[in-house]
């Protein structure tokens, strides 16, 4: 069976309970076609960058899942169908990660800008010099003359 990072968008105005009828839905979706789900993450209620369906925001979920492609198919089908989802992503991937996700990590826990390699500063750069330096202005005629 192959490996699948799932996550979608849920319509704000459906409480997080509904939320999570929705997971278990489409766990007995991709369970009875012979899958499984591994991990579920509750990202929460978020603002969306753009509106959706006149929605500004959305509840979102990952979903890790072990199953046929046939069994995800199904599941985006129903999807698809359902009005309280808004979008949704499947990406099949090489293995599935224990630690939480990302969105999950706080700040502190992420790696800070100066760890992830060499940044230029802004001290590196040769300074501009004055307007003696760039050579003559150059003199227009006015518009009136």
């Amino acid at each position: 069976m192959a490996l699948y990072e799932h996550v979608f968008l849920a319509r704000q105005d459906i409480s997080g309970q509904q939320v999570d009828q929705l997971v278990d839905s489409f766990r007995g979706v991709i369970e009875g076609n012979g899958g499984s789900i591994g991990k579920v993450e509750n990202w929460g209620l978020k603002t969306l960058s753009y509106r959706i369906k006149k929605n500004r925001k959305a509840y979102y979920t990952l979903l890790n899942i072990d199953a046929p492609a046939t069994a995800v198919q199904e599941m985006e089908r129903q999807m698809r169908f359902n009005e309280d989802v808004l979008r949704y992503i499947t990406i099949k991937v090489d293995g599935h990660d224990d630690a939480p996700s990302v969105m999950m990590q706080k700040r502190d826990d992420r790696p800070r800008r100066d760890d992830r390699g060499p940044r230029r500063d802004r001290d590196d750069r040769p300074p501009r010099g004055d307007r003696e330096d760039r050579g003559p202005r150059r003199e227009r005629p006015f518009e009136g003359e």
